[in-house]
């Protein structure tokens, strides 16, 4: 008898370990797996992909600048309702934000895009091209979306259909985020990331990490771009008024010229950079956008307004490089009887990729595209206000190409451009990367 009852313990813990291991067994590759999850998504994405074009081509269609974005943040809100996520609007002026709860708990991932276009006509052979008008500083505009932000929002929404459709798969929360005013705020007002974080988006809704991707188009379908560290540059705003003597056009030596003046100025500006700025160190840039003075041909006015851009890598250079505007500017006023007032407004921070996510993160972009599509690349002097999120939490912000394949990149028209042209037919990438980077965050990162 007791023979027979040691056996049928031994037996009943064989079964109780062989109920244990495919317990475990079933967690790992239904839940999490490897194999099922993947296989699950690529399909998702494949049954979204015509329609995150769809809303590409929409959204390209009928732009809106910063902090103006109704439209945008209404055709956002109602396809996040449509997928029955709780939907908050409002915020940081028209940012849309959706949280999704997955079926067991885990970290909360933070997924950005911004919404916002740029006051540019269009000269884009497509027939979505944007044909909307309006009025920026008091000057009627073309509004195109010349960097990308469509493409941008119809990943992200392509990303929100693929997990609210798996959510019971998923261990942690995912926070949806479709920010306006990346291009920046009008003036005086404010905006942006920097006022989603303000608001609270981050903390209230306890974000852990964050992913954020960038269309470009120089960078060919397919393919990934990436850098740990500091990736994208700081951005001030300059801007310099020079006050002279107005005086008749004839006479000049009886005013000031300040017209004259701003074109030394200008001159001295990239002596900052060319002669007094370590550039082995890092990149910087002084770039004059605008000049404004004067009302006719025989008149010398009295004052000139330049607005520019500072472009920085690294903080002790950019206090330097402020320095130096100053000094500049306001010495060469000086030495002609003017005055250089310099105005250096607060910017985007450096964009930084924490260096232990990107690093943990590597080996999900490469299965994602491919690991011959992926590309180490150096740090880019344009500048992105993610660096508000990545500031307060890890970050990591990847580039997509979105150039058609076989064509030179020197033969791309740049970003911010009126003939700026995307090949959307690279999108799904970017939506299987938000899923893949989300899904694999959580596999890693299991509370």
């Amino acid at each position: 008898m007791r023979d027979a009852f040691l056996l049928l313990l031994k037996d009943l813990n064989s079964m109780r370990n062989l109920l244990i291991f495919a317990l475990v067994l079933f967690t790992q590759t239904f839940v999490f797996g490897q194999g099922s999850v993947y296989t699950m998504m690529d399909k998702r994405v494949a049954k979204v992909k015509d329609k995150v074009v769809e809303w590409r081509r929409y959204l390209h269609e009928h732009p809106e600048l910063s902090n103006r974005e109704f439209k945008t943040a209404a055709y956002i809100e109602k396809h996040l309702k449509g997928l029955g996520l709780k939907v908050q609007t409002g915020i940081a002026h028209t940012g849309v934000v959706a949280v999704l709860e997955g079926g067991r708990p885990g970290p909360t991932i933070g997924l950005r895009a911004d919404m916002d276009g740029l006051p540019v006509v269009e000269r884009a052979p497509v027939p979505f091209a944007s044909k909307v008008k309006t009025t920026f500083l008091g000057e009627e505009v073309g509004v195109m979306h010349a960097c990308g932000h469509d493409t941008h929002v119809a990943m992200l929404m392509g990303a929100a259909e693929v997990l609210v459709n798996m959510k019971d798969q998923l261990a942690g929360k995912v926070v949806f985020i479709f920010q306006p005013a990346e291009e920046g705020a009008p003036p005086g007002e404010e905006g942006g990331a920097k006022l989603m974080v303000k608001e609270g988006v981050l903390s209230d809704n306890g974000v852990d990490v964050i992913f954020g991707l960038h269309i470009n188009s120089k960078t060919e379908v397919g393919h990934v771009n990436y850098k740990p560290g500091g990736t994208l540059a700081a951005v001030n705003r300059l801007v310099i008024k020079v006050k002279g003597k107005q005086t008749h056009g004839s006479t000049p030596w009886t005013g000031v010229d300040p017209i004259a003046v701003s074109a030394q100025i200008i001159q001295g500006l990239q002596h900052i950079i060319s002669r007094q700025t370590q550039l082995t160190k890092e990149a910087a840039v002084i770039s004059i956008g605008k000049i404004s003075g004067g009302v006719r041909s025989n008149i010398i006015p009295e004052e000139v307004e330049m607005i520019g851009t500072i472009r920085t890598l690294d903080v002790d250079m950019q206090k330097k490089v402020h320095a130096d505007i100053r000094r500049t500017a306001t010495k060469i006023a000086e030495s002609v009887g003017a005055v250089a007032e310099v105005t250096i407004e607060e910017g985007y921070p450096v964009t930084f990729n924490d260096i232990d996510l990107t690093s943990q993160m590597l080996p999900t972009v490469e299965s994602t595209a491919g690991k011959e599509n992926v590309h180490l690349i150096d740090a880019r002097t344009g500048a992105e206000d993610f660096s508000f999120f990545a500031r307060e939490i890890p970050g990591l912000f990847l580039f997509v190409g979105g150039m058609p394949k076989g064509m030179n990149p020197a033969d791309a028209a740049p970003h911010h451009t009126p003939d700026f042209f995307i090949d959307d037919s690279g999108l799904d990438l970017g939506v299987k990367l938000l899923c893949n980077l989300t899904v694999d965050y959580m596999i890693k990162n299991q509370k």
